[in-house]
């Protein structure tokens, strides 16, 4: 089989750029990484109950701050999806905080019923949801800082986010099913049947033809947004999925796990394995940057058979020059 120009320059590319730089963020586990729309800074969230940001310097990230104010763990984070300058954490203090990068400080605290997992920011940026750990899922009001409505799920709510054009709110689930919901307020439209198993992540694609979910079956489907149907699987992670991400352009999709590596799929055959990022642990938290080839994560820092002091609270970039 033929590799597409696409490939091929992606695979130049990231074989001139092999090696992953550490950037040290944290005193303890990263859970979350994520750019800001405009991809000059990446914010992480940490078990240590903070968030860090970094300017992305031409080869480097630089840590511009530290935010700290949360009582538990920083477990999930996201930008605004317009404004470079706003930031949102999740937190399993009961709260979630709004943060501003010009002043370093938060400018809204939000106090929620459960211990937050799970946070995503609305395409239009009026809307914050977030998940707890009891499948309450919040909508919070982005200017009034106030609920707008609330749901409780009889089943586990894993991760939550609108689709691009900002109608349609999807959820996956323990049952390995994907819920698709009409937005505030809240009417069921679909549930389909995505995988045999738990199914745990899920992220829509910047040209908004799909989206992907990945599950405990060590699966990654490819959906179609209009059709939804399944039109592909990448099947080369042998644990469970927990993360996933779209680069800038659509053609390539991140996928980790417990396995010591992240795979790179070409999105449009899935055939084709485009690259393999090295890992020295399981990964938990990917992010391509929105404008360039650029992967960003963390690992998992438990105490294993590597130097677990050196894997603590370090942020990763692959693809840096």
């Amino acid at each position: 089989m033929a590799v597409s120009p696409y490939v091929q320059a992606m695979q130049e590319l990231f074989r001139a750029n092999t090696r992953s730089r550490e950037f040290p963020a944290h005193g303890a586990k990263v859970h979350s990484v994520a750019w800001s729309c405009c991809g000059r800074r990446l914010a992480s969230g940490s078990f240590d109950k903070t968030a860090s940001v970094f300017l992305l310097e031409k080869d480097r990230l630089v840590k511009e701050n530290n935010y700290r104010g949360h009582g538990d763990s920083v477990d999930q984070l996201c930008w605004h999806p317009s404004n470079p300058d706003l930031f949102v954490t999740a937190s399993g203090d009961k709260t979630i905080r709004i943060w501003d990068v010009r002043t370093t400080k938060c400018i809204a605290t939000v106090n929620t019923k459960g211990e937050n997992i799970n946070i995503c920011w609305s395409p239009d940026g009026q809307t914050i949801a977030v998940g707890n750990k009891d499948d309450v899922v919040t909508f919070i009001d982005a200017k009034t800082h106030r609920s707008k409505a609330e749901e409780q799920f009889k089943f586990e709510v894993n991760e939550i986010s609108w689709n691009n054009d900002n109608n349609m709110f999807f959820l996956t689930n323990g049952n390995g099913c994907i819920n698709i919901l009409r937005q505030v307020p809240l009417k069921p439209i679909q549930s389909i049947n995505a995988h045999p198993s738990n199914c745990i992540c899920i992220k829509f694609d910047p040209m908004g033809k799909y989206f992907a979910t990945g599950s405990a079956d060590a699966l990654v489907s490819l959906w179609d947004v209009d059709e939804l149907v399944c039109v592909r699987c990448f099947s080369r992670l042998d644990w469970p999925v927990r993360t996933l991400s779209f680069s800038h352009d659509g053609k390539m999709l991140a996928s980790a796990s417990e396995d010591h590596f992240i795979d790179i799929a070409e999105v449009e055959t899935g055939r084709e394995k485009l690259w393999e990022v090295q890992c020295e642990s399981p990964t938990f938290t990917v992010a391509w940057h929105p404008k360039r080839p650029l992967l960003a994560f963390a690992c998992d820092d438990k105490d294993g058979k590597y130097d677990s002091s050196r894997e603590a609270g370090t942020v990763k970039l692959f693809g840096l020059p």
